[in-house]
């Protein structure tokens, strides 16, 4: 293909050439991706024969043409790259990149993503409710946290923790630890504390 493109090229007058190279690469992305699609089209057809034949389950079905297309078209975008010269060296080390700083960036925000998800968890199970009185046990004999939910934001639930003496201290905890341990909660109707502003 190249070496008729060559002659091709060297029969054209100087300013054609490199017009009909672009014009060569172009004709040969469209031709990689129309490929793909009807190969596509090919694929989804005899998937819908052998869910009929085999009476497959409708989301295996779909699981599978989406992975194959992944496939496909992951295929014909790497092929169309390499055809305008894009190393496949290049293209694995920035996504091996990528991932690894990704993979990072995931993990240092772990204990806030999972803060996050565990407040959505107490409002939507209602696990408990500013103004109830509640304790986080230990394992064994010692003694958990125990307070009065004062306020429940997106990363922490604020206790009001009595002590001997009768002073009230604040006690922040993550929301995740709420999941953790076992919840002791004794719902108070008749007592209630506003939330802090």
């Amino acid at each position: 293909m190249e070496k008729l493109l060559d002659r091709i090229v060297a029969r054209l007058p100087d300013w054609a050439g490199n017009g009909i190279e672009t014009l060569a690469l172009i004709i040969q992305v469209t031709a990689i991706l129309v490929a793909a699609w009807l190969l596509m089209r090919v694929v989804r057809g005899l998937l819908r024969r052998a869910a009929r034949a085999y009476a497959l389950p409708p989301m295996l079905v779909v699981v599978s043409r989406r992975v194959i297309a992944l496939l496909v078209y992951l295929g014909a975008l790497l092929w169309s790259l390499e055809r305008m010269g894009v190393s496949g060296h290049v293209l694995w080390a920035a996504f091996t990149g990528f991932a690894a700083v990704g993979a990072v960036a995931f993990f240092a925000a772990w204990s806030v993503l999972s803060n996050l998800f565990c407040t959505l968890l107490i409002f939507t199970t209602r696990a408990f409710r500013p103004g109830e009185l509640v304790e986080l046990l230990e394992t064994g004999d010692k003694p958990g946290f125990k307070g009065r939910v004062d306020d429940i934001n997106l990363v922490y639930t604020t206790l009001l923790e009595t002590g001997p003496d009768g002073t009230v201290t604040r006690l922040q905890l993550p929301n995740n630890l709420f999941f953790q341990r076992p919840l002791r909660r004794w719902p108070d109707a008749g007592r209630t504390i506003e939330p802090q502003v």
